[in-house]
Parts: structure tokens; C-alpha cells; sequence
């Protein structure tokens, strides 16, 4: 099933209708994840789903967190450093998000130390997405590693997308504030598109009741003993925000480049669960591609090339807390029970750049075959790392001797090394058309990794017009997630040490999926799947003596299934309701229990009721239930929740001026995301979990000029 979300236009409808329901809500009957060539949406060889700008402003939607929760199939979960989000698809949850890929653009921003979108990734604004696609289950046939839960593609807007010059600022709850300004028009033949984003937010102030801290302070041994816990105290969650693209296009070639800054970023819960009130984190991202595609190249043939850089820096202050002033350690010298007066300080810094090059041409000269094929090459080089710290960690026992200020330990005891790796693929794909209403994709795609070797994922997809309102896939597939350079090369961070023999993870997907228009305002969609998961890489401890000093290795298995269903009804000519249901089981195979951290049943509704000329209100209901713990964790269940948002927009038309004002969390729902466990009831972290929003609101204005 190709599952179009949140609003689908009837195809059964009559042309007017259609047009006014793609000027309302935008195109989102087209899809260019699945194949690398846009095709319909219910056809693509993959589960998939499309949010457009209009969607997203119907929403209420400000940031990306937003909309994923939307999708079917997929939960936003929380880290607790830095709250970050946790896009969990079918119920695999890693707490770093290393398993779905990110791009924008098509471009992977994958950054590798921890091998995910950015430790310090600090949201994703949406005043210039011009449409979110995302794929459930593997994509790595076309995508490679990381395409392994699913695949995020955000795409910006180009000069179509956002004609004339709009200035828009936005003011809420928590001290937030965003103002922006961005432009689409032509210089001469070069169509012209940019954007700037300024904000900040003191972010929301949730008590953390105890902590990692708290339960040092009340060791069983009474010398470890000590008051040093900040618990109770609240989340660290502020934040200031810069944003920046430009887009290019003349002729076949297109340029993009993007800044992203983030600064003074708030730790939430503590990078080590140790609540952390006065530290922040920083990251700045500099990414620019150009490409170029000619469809008509030669006779038959399509092809295209690109070419894309990405720079990430991720610098932490001297002064990051792992645990607070008056924590004591074990002296792995003395043997006393030392206390830090200053706390456990560490400060890891890294900087990378990325080059990615590639190529791909579409022949469609044979009868019923189309068939792509595609090169490329990626350079990818942790270049620089620093470390701060005020400690030094005994190798054997992984126990910390303090050292008095923070000290440079870059050449002393650096957390890591300077790391590169390169890779090199070649992908095929051919899509048959074996009857007039049957299409076979096959694909395969190879990667050989200059530090974790070769690696081969293939995919197959039958698509059946089985009417010609209904429309069938049965999917399977295979898809991996190379290691990071952390969990390969990492010396102690600070105690958890690399593992150079790491080879990837892999997981193998079934799926079946229908779409069915039973009437012309009225769509139903429901997919169910199947999936196993190997060589899990996770950190082992080395020694029961020492359960503190951990390796990664490839263990475990996991095994998942579940089904999504989506109903999307177009009621009347302004009022529109769309809903999905998800249901999932993952399970830990060593232990036959239930692999944790992500919700059994999600459900969600949506209705848009244009009430009035010019006037849009939706509101939007969120359930998120039977949350279990992983395994050891005897705690209760995470408690379900329900949440409610309004929204309430003026649609521009032809006046200069639209206004937009939001409540999220409606009725001040509790709202917790379990914290992290380590295996057993002693090392439950947060035994609270990760306390969410309370109700909030914004309001917005924009004004437009042609």
C-alpha cells in the first residue's frame, strides 16, 4: 500500500474537484523515494507516505517532530540528551535514531560518529519544506546503509514553491520566538529560491523527580554515599536557532546549499542522566549539492549526476557535567571513595566533511522494462576531534581518577581518534511490466566500506492493479546499518570502547499492502509486516566485575509485526477527516520478551473544516498506548496518553496577510517517554521516564509580496 497522509485527493473525483483539492493540499499522489523517479504514490514499490506544505500547515505542524508522529507506522520517541527526537518506524527503537536514514534533497544527512542525523540535531523547522516522504521499512536496495527501519526525505522549496517574498514571525509558550524571511523569483533564466530562520526558546521546565545521580547518592555502600543529585530539579531545555538555504536552478542543473546552526542547546535530562542545569551543546551543519538531469540525454535513455559536501561540527563546552559538583568515585588508585568538587566534567568535540559523488541513467528502450542504474562514491572523514575533561579513566577497571581542572586530554586520553572511510556502490533496478496490470521491481545495490567491508541488499515488489480501485503489493527485502565510528573506533566515552571488528546489522522485511478507494470520497489503506533483525550491535559489559566498562558487539535478534491501516474521507467540499491506526509487537529473541521503548497501539485523527470564506480550523487527537518496558526493567508500563490540538488559520488567497494560532495539548495531558535501562532494575536511570509538553500555544503572522 502506498499510503498518502494526511489528506488524499479522490482520483474518482471530478476534475474540479481535484484541482481545487491540489491547490488546497498540494500533490501528494506522486513519489520519488521509492524508485529515484517520481511515479503515483499507490503505485511506488513501497510502503510510502507524502506530507506537503499545505498539509503541514493544516496541521499546525512547526517542526518535523511534529509531522512524524502523524505518519502511520511510526512513534517519535525521546533520548534524554538533549530530548532528542527518536523516530521509531515498526517498533525498532535505537536511542541515537541510527536506523532510519535521513536526507534532504536526496542527500543523506548522516553524520558518523554516532552514524545518525546529529547529536546535536535540534529539530527541523518547516516554513521552507515543500513536502515530507517517508518510507516504512528497508530502502538500502537504493539508499544503502542506515535505510534500515525507513527513510525521512525532506525536500525545500524551490521558486515554485514559494513565489514573491514572505516575512513571518511567530511568538508562544515557553519563551519561543521564530521570525523568518524567504524569497522564490528569477534572475534573468536562474530560478532564485531563499530562506532565513532566527529563533530561541527557553524551553518547557518538567521536574526530573530523580536521577542517575540520585542513585549514586544512595549506593549500598555508605562511603559512595552523598547529597550531590540536582533531583528534583527541571529539564534543561532552551535553545537558539539559525536557519539558512539557497536554491538554484537553470536549465537541467539544480543547486541547493544549507546552514544550520544550533547553539546553547539545553541537555534535557543530562548526557549522562545526571541532571545538567548551566551546560548547552552546539552544532553547526553546512551541506551544498548541485546536480544535474537531462530525461531526454539520448534515445531512451535518462540520465543524471551529483555531486554534495557536508560539514558538521559538533563542539561541546569544557564544562559538560556527566555527574554534578560533590559526586564521588572510586579511586582506582587509593581505593576511597573520592568526591569531585567540580563534578565529572567532559567536553568531546568533532568536526567532519563529506563528499558524495554519483551517477544514474534510466533506459526504457526495452518493451515492459525500465531499467536504472547507478554509481557512486563516498568519501566520509572525521577529520578533527578535541577533548576535554577533568579525569582520567582506568582502562582495566573503567573507574575514574579525578585530575583537578579541566585539562586538554586530546593527546593524553582522547575519546577518539580522527577517522575515514570511504565507499563505493553500484545499484541496479529494473521495473517489468509483466501484465498489463502486474509491475515486478527488482533491485540490488552493493557497498564495499574501506573499514567494515562488502555488503549486498536486494529487494523485490509485485504491484497489482487488481481493479481499478484497488490496488495490491507484496514487498520483500533487505537492508543494513554499517557501524559508527564510535562503535568502532571509540577509546573511552567515557567508558564505552569500540569495536573494530563490528560488522553490520542487518534486517529482512516482508509486507503485503492494499489501497482501496471504496468510493470516491472515501479511502481505505492497510499494510502488514514482518521483520528480523541480526547482528544487533549493542554495548556488552567486558566483566561482572566491571559492568561499567562496556565493548559493542553484534548480538541479539529481533523479530517484529504489525499492521497500519489509514482511512481518509473527503466528507464534503470543506471538511475533510483522515485517521490511522498502528499495531506492533517487537520481540527480543534471546528472551522472548518484548523489545521495549515503543508503542504497541497508536492511533490518529484529523479533521479540516473550512467554516467560513477564508477560514481553516483542524484539530487533531493523538493516542499512544501500551508502552512496555525492555527487558529487566521491572518498572509498570508506560502510562498511555491522549492529546488534543487546535488550529486556526486564514487561507491567503488573494489577500497579502494570513494569520494562524495553534494550542498543543489541549487538556494538559501527562505526556512520558520511557527513559533508558541497561538491562537491569539497578541501572534504570530516570526511574520517573521523560516528562513531555504541557499544553502550549503559539500565535502567527506572515505577509506576503508578489
Amino acid at each position: 500500500m502506498a499510503a498518502t497522509f494526511p489528506l488524499l485527493q479522490s482520483f474518482a473525483f471530478a476534475n474540479g474537484e481535484e484541482e481545487e483539492l491540489a491547490l488546497a493540499y498540494g500533490d501528494r499522489e506522486t513519489v520519488s523515494i521509492a524508485t529515484g523517479t517520481r511515479q503515483q504514490l499507490r503505485r511506488a514499490p513501497a510502503v510510502a507516505s507524502v506530507i506537503t506544505a499545505e498539509d503541514i500547515a493544516a496541521m499546525g505542524a512547526v517542526d518535523l517532530d511534529e509531522v512524524m508522529e502523524t505518519v502511520p507506522g511510526v512513534h517519535v520517541a525521546r533520548n534524554p540528551v538533549c530530548n532528542a527526537a527518536v523516530y521509531a518506524i515498526r517498533g525498532i527503537y535505537n536511542f541515537n535514531n541510527q536506523q532510519v536514514l535521513m536526507l534532504q534533497n536526496g542527500v543523506p544527512m548522516t553524520t558518523m560518529f554516532l552514524g545518525n542525523k546529529g547529536g546535536v540535531w535540534g529539530g527541523l523547522p518547516l516554513e521552507n519544506v515543500a513536502r515530507i516522504e517517508v518510507i516504512r521499512g528497508p530502502g538500502s536496495a537504493l539508499y544503502g546503509a542506515d535505510a534500515y527501519a525507513g527513510v525521512i526525505n525532506v525536500i525545500t522549496k524551490t521558486a515554485t514553491d514559494a513565489p514573491g517574498t514572505e516575512f513571518g514571525m511567530r511568538g508562544g509558550s515557553f519563551g519561543s520566538w521564530n521570525a523568518w524571511v524567504q524569497h522564490g523569483g528569477t534572475a534573468g533564466p536562474i530560478e532564485v529560491a531563499a530562506y532565513l530562520r532566527l529563533g530561541s526558546t527557553d524551553g518547557y521546565k518538567k521536574t526530573i523527580a530523580a536521577d542517575a545521580q540520585t542513585l549514586r547518592d544512595n549506593s549500598a555502600v555508605p562511603a559512595a554515599r552523598s547529597h550531590a543529585s540536582l533531583a528534583p530539579g527541571p529539564l534543561n531545555m532552551g535553545a537558539d536557532d539559525v536557519d539558512a538555504s539557497l536554491y538554484a536552478g537553470y536549465g537541467n542543473w539544480r543547486f541547493n546549499a544549507g546552514y544550520k546552526l544550533r547553539d546553547h542547546v539545553g541537555l534535557g535530562a543530562g548526557v549522562a542522566s545526571a541532571l545538567d542545569p548551566t551546560s548547552s551543546a552546539r552544532s553547526e551543519r553546512f551541506n551544498a549539492d548541485l546536480s544535474w538531469k537531462d530525461a531526454q540525454f539520448a534515445p531512451h535513455w535518462a540520465v543524471g549526476a551529483s555531486a554534495s559536501f557536508l560539514y558538521y561540527a559538533d563542539t561541546a563546552p569544557v564544562d559538560l557535567l556527566l555527574a554534578p559538583p560533590g559526586a564521588k568515585f572510586k579511586d582506582p588508585t587509593s581505593g576511597l571513595w573520592v568526591a569531585f568538587p567540580d563534578g565529572l566534567i567532559g567536553g568531546p568535540n568533532k568536526w567532519e566533511r563529506q563528499w558524495r559523488f554519483s551517477a544514474n541513467g534510466t533506459y526504457s528502450g526495452f518493451a515492459d522494462h525500465t531499467v536504472r542504474l547507478g554509481v557512486g562514491h563516498d568519501d566520509l572523514n572525521l577529520y578533527k576531534t578535541a577533548t576535554y575533561k577533568n579525569y582520567w579513566i582506568d582502562q582495566t577497571t573503567g573507574l575514574y581518577k579525578w585530575t583537578g581542572p579541566v585539562t586538554d586530554y586530546s593527546a593524553i586520553q582522547p575519546f577518539m581518534l580522527p577517522q575515514r572511510r570511504r565507499v563505493n556502490y553500484f545499484y541496479a533496478q529494473d521495473e517489468w511490466r509483466v501484465f498489463r496490470d502486474w509491475t515486478l521491481t527488482a533491485g540490488v545495490r552493493r557497498d564495499d566500506y574501506s573499514d567494515v567491508g562488502g555488503t549486498t541488499n536486494p529487494r523485490l515488489a509485485l504491484v497489482w492493479d487488481a481493479a481499478v480501485d484497488v490496488t495490491a503489493k507484496f514487498l520483500v527485502g533487505r537492508a543494513f546499518r554499517a557501524p559508527s565510528f564510535n562503535e568502532l573506533y571509540g577509546i573511552n566515552n567515557p567508558v564505552n570502547k569500540g569495536n573494530p571488528a563490528l560488522k553490520p546489522e542487518t534486517i529482512a522485511t516482508e509486507e503485503a499492502a492494499l489501497s482501496w478507494q471504496a468510493r470516491k470520497d472515501l479511502k481505505l489503506n492497510i499494510s502488514l509486516f514482518r521483520y528480523t533483525m541480526r547482528d544487533i550491535i549493542r554495548a556488552i559489559a567486558n566483566t561482572p566485575a566491571a559492568p561499567q566498562l562496556t565493548t559493542f558487539q553484534n548480538t541479539g535478534e529481533q523479530r517484529g509485526r504489525g499492521m497500519e491501516i489509514e482511512a481518509v474521507w473527503d466528507a464534503g467540499r470543506d471538511l475533510h477527516v483522515t485517521g490511522n491506526y498502528s499495531l506492533q509487537r517487537s520481540i527480543d529473541v534471546a528472551t522472548d520478551s518484548d523489545a521495549g521503548y515503543v508503542p504497541h497501539h497508536h492511533l490518529y485523527l484529523r479533521g479540516d473544516w473550512g467554516f467560513a470564506a477564508g477560514w481553516l480550523a483542524s484539530a487533531q487527537a493523538n493516542w499512544v498506548g501500551q508502552t512496555k518496558r525492555a527487558v529487566g526493567d521491572v518498572r509498570p508500563d508506560v502510562p498511555d496518553y491522549r492529546t488534543v490540538d487546535l488550529t486556526l488559520r486564514t487561507k491567503r488567497g488573494k489577500g497579502a496577510w494570513e494569520f494562524a494560532a495553534s494550542i498543543r495539548n489541549l487538556f494538559d495531558a501527562q505526556v512520558l517517554e520511557p527513559s533508558l535501562n541497561q538491562g537491569t532494575t539497578s541501572t534504570v536511570l530516570i526511574p520517573g521516564d521523560l516528562p513531555q509538553a504541557p499544553r502550549s500555544f503559539y500565535l502567527q503572522a506572515s505577509y506576503l509580496i508578489r
